[in-house]
């Protein structure tokens, strides 16, 4: 798939997941209750192999990314950035997670996803998980997020959405923070929604 066709298909997935969430909230496909926007339950393992659900999500604000740990460019990028984005949210990171959910069931493997996340450049605070391929599949669904496996062999690359959900502390979306913004420009829209509460419905 080329890149101009991949991006196209990444921007349509977007857009679906913005209007479906104007939706709900404008009532044009019910409560929130009803039709869950971005985000839903779903059952995966962190790095220390311990079951999770989608509680992880409570308590914290989560900057929630989809890749993987082969990704040679968008996943090591987001996780860079999303480290500056603690140092410039200061003592309000404290109250924020990244949280890296892989959509390579075959190559991470929960040994696999710790040794990737131990990396002293990226967030101090961040969570790992992984799953079975029906796990993560779920996952997926319940985020609009687009994945797809390209090529064979043991080289194989997959596909991907780039842009990160913020999640509120009470594991409800906020808002997408894309992959063009700076990790600036990331760090302001979070402290928007930190401003507004565990109730912000938009940064």
């Amino acid at each position: 798939m080329s890149r101009r066709v991949l991006a196209l298909v990444a921007v349509l997935a977007l857009a679906l997941a913005i209007l479906t969430g104007l939706a709900v909230r404008r009532g044009v496909l019910g409560s929130e209750e009803q039709t869950a926007a971005v985000g839903g339950p779903f059952q995966l393992v962190d790095a220390s192999g311990a079951s999770v659900d989608q509680d992880v999500l409570k308590g914290k604000w989560s900057a929630v990314f989809f890749g993987f740990t082969h990704c040679p460019d968008i996943c090591p990028t987001t996780l860079f950035e999303m480290a500056e984005v603690e140092r410039t949210l200061g003592a309000r990171a404290g109250d924020l997670q990244t949280v890296f959910i892989s959509v390579d069931p075959q190559r991470d493997t929960v040994q696999q996803v710790a040794a990737y996340l131990n990396n002293p450049a990226f967030p101090k605070q961040l969570v790992g998980l992984t799953g079975t391929a029906a796990q993560i599949d779920q996952a997926a669904k319940a985020y609009h997020v687009y994945y797809s496996k390209s090529g064979e062999g043991a080289d194989y690359t997959v596909n991907h959405a780039s842009y990160t959900y913020l999640m509120s502390p009470k594991g409800r979306f906020v808002c997408v923070l894309p992959y063009e913004l700076t990790p600036e420009q990331t760090a302001a829209k979070i402290a928007t929604a930190m401003k507004a509460g565990p109730n912000a419905e938009s940064c």
